[in-house]
């Protein structure tokens, strides 16, 4: 088949979404344009500040949610089942599941005073649900900053042209923001100067010499962390919103090159189609939805949504645009990965060979070389990986900033100050020397309980507003079978394999999901009126 149809057919599933599902969505989660956002009911100059633009809004929460996962995920999947299925899985969850997990996660928060997701579990649910989801968050999102600093420090070790244009970027998305809030500068001559400055970032990575950069992975990581903290600290719309914003121009330009590549050289898809169980040794359910994870549904997302971008949102009628379409936009992005990598290297068994010696991240870099070339010339391998540091970086002060929120939640403590201190000293000592290695295997299934139980949490809301909840509860249903499938899978290898860390861990989140469940199912047995009344503002 060529990659031309298979954009198509993404491109009709992705459209029926934002323009037919989204719409339908939006009237049951009860948007309201007239009703003021947490962004100004709650302003305190630091993390509750509303967006100049929704535009720049949508970039922040794009960037902080399309990290290397929807590329890496959908890459691996299709290394191990072939490109149709995940790109079914990836066109179906984006707009069935992803989206509506996204989008109601956002708007929950804006409707909740800008509370995490994890922390409006308790009016929903109950206590206990809160505490266990929270903490399980809490500890999920120190392992991913801990996880994002490393690779980004291995990265920048391994190629040092990316150094300029990842770390330049910093003080350019300063200039950025003092541009736009302070001195009230045109949004659009900020926007062009921050660009101007990135791609001239770009090309001076190419002419520095390594020698030049140095640095060992421990001395970068440090680095990294520091800027974490920074970041965490700083008020979200001098640093967070316009480094995300102009990130987000890069990933624009990534996919647009992309996908015109494939448009102008019209390449065939040379993986297979489809890889039978006995040759894939792995099985399509649960285990693929597992490994795709970002690129069709993602509770990372949720966290995101109802962390810092439900603090900075101006306006609901923005939230379905920034909430699902960011999410239809990254299925975009993930399918643009398996096109890389099926159509834009020459066959299976070169792609074979990459992920073999140099894994997903190479496989799809040098794929987006080949399909980018008439647009971006030699600079297209280099571009994707710039693309992917970026959005690592991106994900990982975001990720320290949402870290923060759950633990002044959990603590009561308010001082931002000492919550990120105890966020970094603790993803410090798991980055370090990788010690995180030890329990990543188990995030995959993690990070999809965590959208499980966010949906829980969007069906027990509606529940209490007296809206069809079972838009929410039927794909929290199919999730949890997923989920703990998988989980169940793992446990078994694990056990087999004598890794008890990793066991222990699995059967941990399996009884964590379990106890959920229980209490999701007392809530609904309460019935309609009997349900919860959540401490937000009207409809």
């Amino acid at each position: 088949m060529n990659a031309i149809v298979v954009s198509l057919i993404a491109f009709v599933g992705f459209a029926f979404g934002m323009l037919v599902y989204s719409r339908w969505i939006e009237k049951i989660l009860g948007v309201n344009p007239d009703e003021k956002t947490p962004a100004y009911t709650e302003s305190d100059g630091v993390d509750y500040i509303p967006a100049k633009n929704w535009l720049i809004l949508f970039g922040h929460h794009f960037s902080s949610i399309a990290g290397a996962a929807p590329i890496v995920g959908p890459v691996i999947a299709v290394s191990i089942w072939g490109w149709s299925p995940v790109l079914l899985w990836v066109v179906l969850g984006s707009v069935l599941i992803g989206g509506l997990h996204d989008f109601s996660a956002l708007v929950i928060s804006i409707k909740s005073k800008g509370r995490s997701i994890a922390d409006i579990s308790e009016d929903v649910i109950s206590k206990r649900a809160r505490w266990l989801f929270s903490l399980f968050v809490f500890f999920a999102l120190i392992l991913v900053v801990a996880v994002f600093a490393y690779l980004c420090s291995k990265t920048i070790v391994t190629d040092t042209r990316i150094v300029f244009p990842s770390l330049g970027l910093i003080p350019v998305a300063i200039l950025v923001g003092v541009l736009v809030y302070r001195i009230k500068f045109s949004q659009v001559g900020a926007t062009i100067i921050g660009l101007g400055l990135l791609a001239g970032l770009i090309v001076l990575g190419t002419y520095v010499s390594p020698d030049l950069i140095g640095g060992s992975l421990n001395t970068w990581l440090i680095v990294l962390l520091v800027y974490a903290f920074i970041a965490s600290i700083t008020p979200v719309n001098i640093l967070l919103q316009p480094r995300d914003y102009l990130s987000a121009y890069l990933l624009f330009l990534g996919i647009s090159a992309g996908y015109l590549g494939v448009f102008i050289t019209h390449p065939a898809m040379n993986a297979p189609s489809y890889v039978a169980g006995s040759a894939a040794k792995a099985y399509l359910w649960p285990m693929l939805f597992v490994t795709v994870a970002c690129g069709a549904l993602s509770g990372f997302h949720s966290l995101i949504a109802s962390g810092t971008t439900s603090k900075q949102l101006p306006n609901q009628r923005y939230a379905r645009r920034i909430g699902y379409g960011a999410m239809v936009l990254e299925g975009a992005l993930a399918t643009l990965a398996l096109i890389c990598v099926a159509a834009g290297l020459k066959n299976f068994g070169a792609f074979k060979h990459i992920m073999n010696t140099g894994g997903p991240i190479a496989a799809f870099s040098k794929g987006f070389g080949v399909l980018s070339a008439p647009i971006l010339g030699k600079y297209g391998t280099m571009i994707g990986v710039v693309i992917l540091n970026a959005f690592i970086l991106t994900t990982l002060d975001t990720a320290t900033r949402i870290t923060r929120y759950i633990f002044e939640e959990l603590t009561a403590i308010k001082n931002r100050w000492f919550s990120t201190a105890i966020v970094i000293i603790l993803a410090g000592f798991l980055a370090w020397g990788g010690r995180w290695r030890a329990i990543w295997p188990t995030f995959g299934a993690s990070n999809q309980l965590v959208a499980t139980l966010a949906l829980f949490v969007t069906a027990c809301w509606l529940l209490s507003k007296n809206k069809p909840y079972w838009l929410a509860l039927i794909p929290g249903i199919f999730m949890l079978a997923t989920t703990l499938t998988a989980l169940g899978l793992q446990i078994i290898k694990y056990f087999r394999t004598g890794q008890y860390l990793l066991l222990a861990v699995s059967v941990i989140l399996v009884i964590l999901a379990c106890y959920v469940l229980i209490e999701v199912i007392a809530v609904l047995k309460k019935g309609r009126n009997n349900a919860p009344k959540v401490r937000s503002t009207t409809i």
